[in-house]
């Protein structure tokens, strides 16, 4: 019976896909006050994103109203700038997410993420050196303040 159950629920599942409105009535939608908000970038910020194709708010009037679909991207866009990728990077590896992507893309997107982990673990590396030089020196200065406190 859990078979059965299993099976109308794949089948349910696709018939729903299938039959959802392309803008239910209810659905949740977010300003772009609310997202440059949330986020904690300008509106600028958002309509350049815009201007590039990364995200597709839906206009009404002079407003945009953005998806969960647009607040998802936004976080992935902000996500891969952390990260050091470049927009055009991003827009391939968003592409990827959503199952548009040629071969092509998923593996410059793999190696750029390679590249990145090596990047990251050298300005680790050089992170370490720049504080365990910073701890020697403290711990020199540390030291020779007793002695400066004397003379004063």
């Amino acid at each position: 019976m859990s078979n059965q159950l299993h099976s109308e629920n794949a089948v349910q599942d696709v018939i729903w896909a299938d039959t959802q409105p392309a803008q239910p009535a209810a659905a949740v939608e977010f300003t772009i006050s609310e997202l440059a908000r949330e986020f904690g970038v300008t509106l600028r910020t958002l309509r350049f994103y815009e201007d590039k194709g990364l995200i597709s708010p839906r206009r009404q009037g002079p407003a945009r109203l953005y998806s969960p679909q647009d607040r998802d991207r936004v976080a992935l866009i902000l996500k891969g700038k952390k990260l050091g990728f470049m927009l055009g990077e991003i827009r391939n590896m968003i592409a990827a997410e959503e199952g548009r992507a040629d071969s092509h893309a998923l593996k410059l997107s793999r190696e750029k993420c390679q590249e990145q982990i090596e990047l990251l673990k050298r300005q680790q590396a050089q992170t370490e050196e720049a504080l365990a030089e910073l701890r020697r020196i403290h711990a020199s200065l540390g030291a020779a303040r007793p002695e400066a406190d004397v003379a004063h």
